[in-house]
């Protein structure tokens, strides 16, 4: 073995962290704010689709408040129809010839 090449690797190895410590860190730090990045967009969507799910719950309870309010009047209705079906009377539309 060469007696230079002790002194050869003890220069190369400072120079080779220093270059490393060059182009890693900053490779880090665009990493990072990549990552950054993408936990924003992650957090915004997150945001819309509980915006948008709290839509549909809303609509959701409108329907079944007008389903549950108008099934009293719907159970009141068939009993009239049914009524009248029994009396002789006909409630349903006289239908029209089709020419």
């Amino acid at each position: 073995m060469s007696p230079l090449i002790i002194p050869v690797l003890a220069l190369l190895i400072p120079i080779v962290a220093i270059i490393g410590g060059i182009v890693v860190k900053p490779w880090f730090a665009l990493q990072q704010r990549r990552m950054d990045i993408e936990a924003t967009k992650v957090a915004e969507k997150a945001a819309q689709y509980a915006t948008q799910t709290e839509r549909l719950e809303e609509r959701v309870r409108v329907l079944e408040r007008i389903v549950t309010d108008r099934g009293v009047d719907l159970a009141q209705e068939i009993d009239a129809l049914r009524d009248a079906r029994h009396d002789g009377r006909s409630t349903a539309p006289s239908r029209l010839p089709i020419n």
